[in-house]
């Protein structure tokens, strides 16, 4: 039977210089090679991915709460910056290095703000989702997204106190809703789903603040350079997704110097825990190339 995901085997929180408490979750080896998640939409540190191929692989894979989610302390306005700068004093109290990094979904630009702000040894964007303020892509959006999109572009106060107002129950029906058949027979798993479910809640057990603050930030403009990124970068989608990226990161990796694009036939947004292997083995070699 697959496993696409288990449970941590290592939790706990760390005080930031400020005072602020991160939750953190580890998988694998305490004395793996580090990568570092930055997990999707609200999903919190609860859900990891390749399960047993962390462990083949002598991975310590760490995911981190975003401030307001989960185990982690509001952090109201805070930044991209402050993210990086975040991941940053948690590498050095964790012993982390400069860790690999993976970026999931709504978790994408934030690692990409890693990667610009020096923070990552090497980085794997996963059916990431794309910077859709971008105005390449202001024709192609579904009408919806864009009526997003500008809502956050006009007015960012509200549109974050609109998405305030989601739950958990409401983005699991959302990711249910937009899913294909592919994608379902992972998320419906009853042991994924069970994970997933958990992370959702845990994501949320703060409120809905935590996971507005990461929507309005990724629905505007990226103030990072993409451009100035000097770390190696592996761009993964599935051919069938249709919800994190308008062109599946052509665009995205045209912007990136010297990103590795891979388009995965036969899976959508469900492609981090399908083809865990694939992805961590490329992104060590990556991080060993550049070390």
């Amino acid at each position: 039977m697959t496993v696409y995901a288990d449970r941590p085997v290592r939790l706990g929180r760390s005080r930031m210089s400020d005072g602020r408490l991160l939750g953190w979750a580890e998988w694998g080896p305490s004395d793996g090679v580090p990568v570092l998640l930055c997990p999707g939409a609200a999903t919190s540190r609860w859900l990891g991915f390749g399960a047993g191929v962390v462990e083949a692989l002598g991975v310590r894979l760490v995911s981190v709460d975003r401030p307001g989610l989960g185990a982690s302390t509001p952090a109201p306005g805070r930044t991209f910056s402050d993210f990086a700068g975040d991941m940053r004093e948690l590498c050095v109290m964790r012993g982390l290095g400069r860790p690999a990094v993976v970026g999931n979904s709504q978790g994408a630009p934030f690692a990409l703000a890693c990667a610009e702000g020096g923070v990552a040894s090497a980085l794997a964007v996963v059916s990431g989702a794309d910077e859709v303020a971008a105005p390449e892509f202001a024709s192609v959006l579904p009408v919806d997204l864009r009526g997003l999109v500008e809502r956050t572009a006009r007015d960012p106060g509200g549109a974050e106190e609109f998405f305030a107002g989601f739950t958990a129950d409401a983005m699991w029906g959302m990711v249910m809703a937009a899913s294909p058949a592919c994608d379902l027979a992972v998320y419906q798993d009853p042991g994924f789903g069970a994970a997933y479910g958990r992370a959702l809640a845990e994501g949320f057990v703060q409120g809905g603040a935590g996971y507005a603050r990461d929507t309005v930030l990724a629905m505007g403009r990226w103030p990072f350079a993409l451009d100035r990124i000097a770390v190696p970068v592996d761009i993964w989608y599935g051919e069938r997704d249709t919800g994190h990226s308008p062109d599946n990161g052509a665009l995205l990796a045209s912007r990136v110097p010297g990103a590795d694009r891979r388009v995965v036939p036969g899976i959508g947004g469900a492609l981090l825990w399908t083809h865990a292997e694939p992805v961590l083995t490329s992104l060590l070699e990556k991080a060993a190339a550049g070390a």
